[in-house]
């Protein structure tokens, strides 16, 4: 398969704050031309401070750019040590800010996500809205931990997994024998279901 493939799936990969998991899969994906947007689902973006107890809080929206300056402002050298400001600089060249997954009104086909609570708080927010298309969605979980070297692995596990799904001819029949050759493959378990647009 060449590297231009390009696929008609239309995928959003999701985290919690749209910070590291979701935008390490978006970026991946993106450079092997898939249609791909992230996102995330917590009532804020959160990101380590220096302390446990104080970390650092913004509203979904604020610029990567102003994220990345409050932090450098804040402490740069501790920042960069522990990767952050490296991470926002990798964001803002894929996008301009952290996206809410709940305020999104684009359709998609397939709904990645890489923690069993964001799993739950998408389908929670698909059940809670009446579809107007009756159009289905994949929502697929991978559990990836939220540090970078994982976030890496995930990127390209998720990768893997559209993969399959592009190559499919009749996704929705192929779904659940896909899955269970991928899970076979990676060795890690996945959730899956189908909700509606």
């Amino acid at each position: 398969m060449s590297q231009a493939y390009v696929s008609p799936l239309s995928i959003a990969v999701i985290c919690s704050s749209n910070m590291n998991r979701s935008m390490e899969a978006h970026g991946f994906l993106a450079k092997k031309r898939f249609k791909v947007r992230s996102f995330g689902t917590g009532d804020k973006v959160k990101l380590p401070g220096t302390a446990a107890d104080r970390p650092n809080v913004y509203e979904f929206g604020t610029t990567y750019d102003d994220i990345y300056n409050d932090l450098a402002a804040k402490d740069k050298q501790y920042y960069t040590q522990n990767g952050l400001l490296h991470m926002l600089d990798r964001n803002r060249r894929i996008k301009s800010c952290p996206e809410k997954f709940q305020l999104c009104t684009e359709r998609f086909d397939v709904l990645v996500t890489c923690e069993e609570r964001v799993y739950d708080q998408v389908i929670e927010f698909m059940e809670s809205k009446t579809p107007s298309y009756n159009l289905p969605v994949h929502v697929i979980n991978i559990d990836i931990q939220d540090n970078h070297e994982e976030a890496t692995v995930g990127a390209f596990l998720i990768c893997d997994l559209i993969t399959m799904m592009a190559q499919s001819e009749d996704l929705d029949n192929d779904i659940d024998e896909l899955l269970h050759d991928f899970e076979n493959k990676c060795q890690r378990s996945v959730l899956h279901c189908v909700q509606f647009y």
